[in-house]
């Protein structure tokens, strides 16, 4: 959802990038809040109220990160790591790498954003209080971006998954009702209902004549709805997959390739001819790496045919694999945190066959067809 982005850096070890949406919005904050400030001081130059809403923007934005950068401090400390932080055109997100484990965690993790964001709308306060009879510049930013701090407070705390809010609701119920996916599909369910209500209040104001707020909202709760669906797929993909082996599904036919074959060969000899997009690098049937079609576009056409598979695949030692008694739903867990589509299965270094994405979900959907 988010491979559209420009990084930025890491904050902690955390990469943190942008999403192209970001920029987008980050203009429309900006003359949005410059128009304000000329309305609200007229006897500012033009120059001030646009510098003044740049500014404002800027640290608004960087209160999203420091909202987020709560969440993953609070991951970090309970043993998850944390992929990214991305900021886009709704804010932004901590991808962690797996879900809690225990509800209080899930509960730690989800109100630390809150509470950042509680006292960066304090300290803005503070600061517009101090700065009073000194800089009328100062004190209109800081109001605003304390309003819009305690604002986001707010919204995210509405109990509608995935919003903090509704994580906070989701390890409530857990707590009571001791079951993960029971907890998941309950609060997914009232994320739902309140996407529901958010596009029928944003259709109301079009109706109205609000048309810029109408559908802002309307997509608000179109995120939402489409969020905490996918959660609920999830949840409902894994429970489809709980007791299945990976020996039962795995793929024992995966061409294999050995560190010398060139990319041209690669391509020529074995993409083309079976449409696959990844392909394990072995020596006498031990796994040495895995190579992607991805990696292949990263080098340019002229080296191709000067180019091994030794040069570029991922090694064996940095690679996510599972052995054939892993069970699948762990095999998705893993898909999912790492951000990888395919996973070798391996005993003792040697390959046993590969479990890829589109085959894994191909086999759940031939299970439900099938009504096991």
């Amino acid at each position: 959802m988010f491979t559209q982005s420009v990084r930025l850096g890491k904050i902690l070890g955390i990469p943190v990038g942008v999403n192209y949406s970001w920029f987008i919005v980050f203009a429309l904050v900006t003359l949005t809040l410059g128009g304000q400030f000329a309305y609200v001081y007229p006897e500012w130059t033009s120059t001030a109220h646009y510098i003044a809403g740049v500014i404002t923007s800027l640290l608004f934005f960087l209160s999203v990160l420091l909202h987020e950068l709560g969440h993953s401090v609070a991951a970090k400390q309970k043993g998850i790591n944390v992929r990214a932080i991305t900021l886009f055109i709704f804010g932004g997100v901590a991808q962690i790498t797996r879900e809690p484990d225990r509800p209080m965690t899930e509960f730690y993790i989800a109100i630390m954003g809150p509470v950042v964001s509680i006292l960066l709308a304090g300290m803005f306060a503070a600061i517009a209080f101090v700065f009073q009879p000194f800089s009328e510049v100062v004190v209109a930013v800081t109001q605003w971006l304390a309003r819009i701090n305690f604002i986001l407070v707010l919204f995210n705390m509405i109990p509608g998954f995935p919003l903090d809010g509704g994580r906070v609701f989701r390890a409530i119920v857990w707590f009571y009702v001791d079951s993960y996916e029971r907890a998941t599909r309950i609060a997914s369910g009232v994320g739902q209902f309140i996407a529901y209500l958010f596009i029928i209040g944003g259709i109301f104001l079009i109706v109205g004549g609000y048309w810029i707020n109408g559908l802002w909202i309307a997509f608000i709760g179109w995120f939402l709805l489409t969020a905490a669906q996918q959660v609920s797929q999830y949840v409902a993909l894994k429970s489809a997959l709980r007791g299945i082996k990976v020996r039962e599904v795995m793929q024992t036919d995966c061409p294999r390739v050995d560190s010398y074959t060139t990319v041209t060969e690669l391509i020529d000899e074995y993409m083309f001819r079976t449409g696959r997009r990844a392909f394990l690098v072995t020596e006498k049937d031990v796994l040495t790496g895995l190579v992607t079609l991805h990696q292949i576009k990263k080098i340019p056409r002229e080296e191709w045919h000067n180019t091994t598979l030794g040069t570029i695949m991922t090694p064996f030692n940095e690679l996510h694999w599972v052995n054939p008694e892993t069970e699948i739903s762990e095999v998705l867990d893993i898909m999912n945190a790492e951000d990888v589509s395919q996973v070798p299965v391996v005993i003792n270094g040697r390959l046993e066959g590969i479990i890829g994405r589109n085959h894994l979900l191909q086999v759940v959907k031939t299970r439900l067809d099938i009504g096991i």
